[in-house]
């Protein structure tokens, strides 16, 4: 974790207490406690210190050059003893103590402070002041201790004793205490800029950018600062007399350029409102109704949608500029917190002006100034190389109220929501609280409205989460909290927020007020995915949150599929089991509400809606400290998993299993990328942009090049059949381009959109009409596609599958077993099989639009079909566009696009990866490329090395050994492959990244290992499980009449055998007859839980650590008896035992274990914990 503050290193009087500071982390507990005495308890009370670090709003460590803990503090928003109720100490603070100036917005309360008693005094200091840095809007730090104690002597130089009002009635047990900002970080003193600063500013300058020096000259600040006028002002910030901060502003702003580049309704074009203002087409709403957060229906719909609402119609402003901008800031890097300071007096010297605009490069990391300004959205048509930030004269205003809802608000609420899509779902709810402050269903409700001198800005709605069972059990909320200590009732649902932009920069504010107010710790916020007609799957639609900035996506976790009937009682619940609607969910707590998050406006532009594309783009979404607002996505058919009502268009195609649609449903890339439907047809490099569909540029920063290799039209040879030609005579180039007209009844499925179209062709023309169906191809795609046209209505005795003679001795399917069962299968259902026929021609080289009959080629003698529809599964390719693209840019193309092993091209913007990269060849691995890998470990590495770019918080990243530079990564992840087979058989292919090779090669070589059978694929009860000469699972092939658990025997590969209940000695002694039933034993569940790869971790951490004195490691012992330096009187693996057995390390495991399942009993309620027993 990043330092709370960029101003946290300090040194004392003492050379050598050098601190700094940083969020206190978990484990960090065990330094608090042992820190924790009598005094401190008879001060803060008996604490719960990991309860209250769970609920802290800010928790301080101070570290010490040995970066070891001296020092902790925990803050929170209400007062530290229960002397009065939370949502209520402002009242009680004006009535015993006038104290008015208190504010949730400039008031913590201090709940805990321990430290090393010789730096005590010192700490508190220096934790205060970094407090104090860290949080700019934050001016008071309370605390309560009983009236009959002292404050000790590390916090009495901090806090200062407030005097009780005399005339309070209440009988006072508590003493309040209070630490004021100006004793440790006052607010700077803003002024005009003079000459005479010049000598203070450059240094300032030239530290962070000698830019402006080279191209100006060396007096450009003096000649900037002599030249204000009007219209250009220039400011300073001070601190004992000198400058340490600069800022210029000008009253003249190119306003035509924002209007074509951004969209600026909510702030009214920044203009004055004119009578000739042009605000809307028809009976839309004024655009002065629109202030509420422009982003707030983005999330609801598509990227498609939002650009043509937004664009089909601008707003014609005719009223004078409402907007003055800043042309050059600067400010000393321990005083950045209090950039805000400036703008207060930069409106004073433009009282007619209501905003204030700066406009950054995107590249430019988002510095502290503009984290209080609103992010203007840019139009998708916008080239513009800048970001745009408005901030209203309003937004300076502190008197942001939160409070409970009075049916007196009704009429502001509706005004300010009057323009959203859900308006009436809000009143609704918001009329359900007013009247019986519950749901229809009897949940309990609250709503909350922001205010701003007595005018409703904001309001929120949330109730009771009712689901936390499920919650917990889906999604990885344990990423964010500890959720044994947090009540049933702490949890809450956000159902709708909106805020008006002006106080954007108060929405977390907003939101832990709500937490504040309704007793809740932690907020759920779902996104529920919409169907391909539009219309929002879940009929109880949310209204988008314009604080969805501010939360953070939660990872799902992966289900166990529970052999329900074999478990019976010891199934889990059904709050646990039930198959519900999938969402995306967000989530807010209190730990997060002091928490930064850094903004990347960097345009990332991926090409190809790919697994390696997808898997890129979920590890970004889901960096928790990190948002990302320029992720662009180009792709053909937009986002995959939008059909979300329908599958079977989908079994024409194999599985690879690494996305489905309830993967797409529970990221929602929906709601945190911009798409652009078309084909890269040209890449500018030296523009950097990409030209969509020869007509759309879309410019980037880094483009990510994905888009996979496709089947493509395949291209006849030529041969005249009645020659009676043969293969021998007949030259195919699977590497050339078909030039012609593309028959209408040709169909190349390369994802779901391809599948869906080519069915609904196949049920409108085909289905109840003569003709045949060709299949074409030796891929194994031609299995799914001719059980796919069966299940369709299709005859079998129509369909004619065509291969076209192997180009490698390596079936697609390689499995003997296997394919004698698909062959008999096809024969039964009466499917045509042709091998090695090669296309000759369509319509005998005739026009070929639409292809009324096809002829081959053969070994002996050629033929001619009858075509109705032709299917091809050919080669795959780059596809010629994305070629002619990268060609002409000069990539380099070497059969593939080149890249090394940190997925460059030559083009440092730009990197690459998955099935149409190929590893340069300086790496002598032209047989190794990301083909052979699981796309989605490609994507996750691919996103990794990108997020060294961006993310403060990792290690900086040093250049390889030029040995070790030579080597390619190799991704350690298994590759699937599944789908339905002729004969309806399901059908699922584990197995390891490698070169292929076949079935019966491999099975001959002495260290293969041992190939465990059951059943007969024939009867559709095949499972075969490979383990290794290692011990280790490497192959798992299914082949069943009943559908395949695949998410659970996923897990299995790389698995030692004897972790599956000592498999191979079990097989051998005949106690395994069928692998689906063993399989499905309650034992083997706990493999499928999605942490049993953490408690692996855990075991190994544990056998490899030394845990007693004068006894090595677990690891270090098996190492000095296998490198013969122990002389043993017995044998070696007795010997291992008896030492597990003798020392800790065995109730060490037993207590790990125990506590695992423990732990995760809701998953795993089939297993015995202590407690039950």
């Amino acid at each position: 974790m990043s330092s709370v503050s960029p101003a946290t290193v300090s040194v004392s009087t003492t050379p050598s207490d050098v601190f700094t500071a940083r969020r206190t982390e978990s484990h960090d507990i065990p330094t608090i406690i042992h820190h924790i005495h009598y005094m401190t308890e008879r001060l803060f009370g008996r604490i719960n210190v990991i309860y209250l670090l769970e609920t802290a709003n800010l928790a301080v460590t101070l570290i010490n050059q040995k970066n070891a803990a001296v020092a902790h503090a925990l803050f929170l928003d209400y007062p530290n003893w229960s002397c009065v109720d939370p949502a209520y100490w402002e009242n009680f603070l004006q009535r015993n103590y006038n104290e008015g100036r208190c504010t949730p917005l400039n008031t913590l309360f201090l709940h805990l402070f321990v430290a090393a008693d010789e730096r005590a005094v010192h700490c508190s200091q220096e934790i205060m002041k970094t407090v104090f840095i860290t949080i700019p809007e934050l001016h008071f730090i309370l605390l309560f201790i009983p009236s009959s104690e002292n404050l000790g002597m590390d916090l009495a130089d901090a806090f200062k004793a407030l005097k009780k009002v005399s005339d309070s009635d209440e009988n006072m047990e508590f003493s309040l205490f209070m630490c004021e900002r100006h004793h440790y970080c006052a607010q700077l003193h803003i002024r005009q800029a003079r000459v005479e600063d010049h000598d203070d500013l450059t240094p300032l300058f030239t530290s962070q950018n000698d830019t402006l020096r080279e191209t100006y000259g060396e007096y450009f600040l003096a000649e900037l600062i002599e030249a204000q006028d009007e219209e250009n002002v220039a400011v300073v910030c001070e601190e004992e007399g000198k400058a340490v901060g600069f800022l210029s502003v000008c009253s003249k702003v190119n306003i035509p350029l924002l209007h074509d580049c951004f969209d600026l309704g909510p702030f009214h074009g920044l203009c004055k409102p004119d009578p000739d203002d042009v605000l809307k087409p028809t009976q839309e709403p004024s655009d002065i109704e629109q202030m509420l957060d422009s982003e707030q229906d983005k999330a609801w719909k598509t990227p498609e949608s939002l650009g043509t609402e937004r664009e089909g119609f601008r707003p014609i402003y005719k009223g004078a500029v409402n907007a003055f901008c800043i042309q050059l800031f600067c400010i000393k890097e321990q005083h950045e917190t209090r950039s805000l300071d400036f703008l207060k007096f930069v409106f004073k010297l433009f009282p007619d002006r209501d905003f204030c605009i700066i406009s950054v490069p995107h590249m430019v990391p988002e510095f502290y100034l503009i984290q209080n300004f609103v992010r203007v959205i840019p139009f998708s048509g916008c080239t513009l190389d800048q970001e745009l930030y408005v901030f209203h004269r309003s937004g300076l205003l502190k008197s942001f109220l939160v409070r409970a809802a009075k049916s007196s608000d009704i009429h502001a609420v509706e005004e300010l929501i009057k323009t959203l899509e859900l308006n009436s779902s809000i009143l609704d709810d918001l009329s359900n609280y007013l009247s019986a402050r519950r749901d229809p269903d009897g949940t309990p409700v609250q709503a909350f409205v922001a205010e701003v001198l007595n005018q409703i800005v904001g309001i929120s709605i949330t109730r009771n989460e009712m689901d936390i069972e499920y919650i917990r059990s889906h999604y990885n909320i344990e990423d964010f909290v500890y959720f044994n200590h947090h009540r049933r009732e702490d949890h809450g649902h956000l159902y709708h927020f909106a805020l008006n932009p002006i106080f954007h920069h108060y929405a977390k504010h907003f939101m832990k007020e709500i937490l504040r107010l309704s007793y809740k710790t932690c907020l759920y916020y779902p996104i529920y995915p919409q169907t391909g007609e539009g219309k929002f799957q879940n009929p109880c639609a949310h209204s988008l949150t314009s604080a969805l900035h501010y939360m953070v996506p939660v990872r799902p976790r992966r289900q166990i599929v529970y052999p329900l009937e074999k478990l019976g009682i010891n199934a889990p619940s059904k709050q646990v089991s039930k198959d519900q609607a999938k969402y995306a969910l967000n989530h807010f707590n209190r730990k997060l509400s002091l928490e930064p998050k850094v903004s990347v406006n960097a345009r990332i532009v991926v090409v190809g809606a790919s697994n390696v594309g997808m898997s890129f783009l979920e590890t970004l979404i889901f960096c928790p400290h990190l948002k990302f607002n320029n992720l662009t996505l180009i792709s053909t058919h937009g986002l995959p998993g939008k059909q979300i009502l329908g599958k079977k268009h989908k079994q024409f195609l194999i599985n690879s299993h690494c996305f489905n649609d309830d993967d797409y449903a529970l990221m929602s890339l929906c709601s945190w990328i911009n798409v652009v439907v078309g084909k890269m047809t040209g890449i500018d490099r030296s523009a950097k942009h990409v030209i969509v569909s020869k007509e759309k540029k879309v410019p980037y920063d880094h483009l990510i090049l994905c888009t996979g290799q496709q089947y493509q039209v395949p291209c006849p040879t030529g041969a005249d059949i009645r020659k009676l030609l043969t293969n021998r005579e007949v030259f195919q180039n699977w590497g050339q381009k078909y030039t012609g007209v593309v028959p209408s009844n040709l169909f190349i499925l390369s994802d779901e959109e391809d599948c869906l179209q080519a069915m609904n062709w196949v049920k409108e023309r085909l289905i109840g009409s003569p003709g045949n169906v060709i299949v074409y191809g030796n891929k194994i795609d031609v299995y799914p596609a001719v059980e796919a046209l069966v299940s369709l209505g299709i005859s079998g005795s129509r369909i004619h599958l065509v291969h076209p003679p192997l180009q490698s001795n390596v079936t697609s399917i390689n499995n003997n077993a296997i394919e004698k069962a698909v062959d008999k299968a096809l024969s039964q259902a009466g499917v045509s099989v042709h091998h090695d026929s090669l296309l000759a021609q369509w319509n005998d080289g005739g026009h070929p639009d639409p292809i009324v009959h096809a002829s081959f080629t053969t070994k002996t003698k050629p033929f001619k079909l009858q075509c109705s529809a032709f299917f091809n599964f050919t080669h795959k390719r780059v596809d010629y566009d994305t070629f002619k693209a990268v060609n002409d840019a000069c990539l380099v193309y070497d059969g593939k696009l080149v890249i090394d092993t940190n997925f460059h091209t030559n083009d440092v913007a730009i990197r690459a990866a998955g099935p149409l990269t190929k590893f340069s060849n300086i790496y002598y691995a032209n047989e190794w490329t990301h083909s052979n890998f699981n796309s989605k470990e490609v994507g996750f590495q691919l996103a990794a090395a990108m997020l060294n770019l961006f993310d403060p918080t990792l290690e900086p990243v040093f250049e390889p050994p030029e040995d070790m530079d030579r080597l390619i990564p190799v991704y350690k992840g298994c590759k699937v492959q599944g789908g339905i087979l002729p004969g309806k058989y399901y059908y699922v292919h584990i197995y390891k990244p490698g070169i292929p090779t076949r079935l019966d090669v491999q099975e001959s070589q002495p260290d293969y290992g041992l190939a465990i059978t059951t059943g007969d694929a024939i009867k559709g009860n095949y499972f075969r499980i490979h383990v290794n000469r290692y011990s280790l699972i490497e192959t798992i092939t299914c082949f069943s009449k009943n559908p395949l658990p695949v998410s659970n025997y996923i897990p299995l590969f790389g698995q030692h055998e004897r972790l599956l209940n000592k498999l191979c000695s079990r097989w051998k002694e005949g106690l395994v007859t069928d692998l689906y039933s063993y399989l499905k034993e309650p034992w083997a569940l706990v493999i499928y839980h999605d942490r049993f790869i953490d408690l692996k971790k855990e075991l190994r951490e544990i056998l490899v650590s030394i845990q007693e004195e004068n006894h090595p490691s677990m690891q270090e012992l098996v190492r000095q008896v296998v490198d013969g330096e122990l002389a043993l009187l017995e044998r070696p693996k007795t010997y291992l035992k008896r030492f597990y057995k003798q020392t800790v390390y065995r109730n060490l495991l037993e207590k790990s274990i125990l506590g695992y399942l423990n732990y995760n009993n809701y998953h795993l309620p089939m297993f015995a914990w202590p407690g039950i027993v």
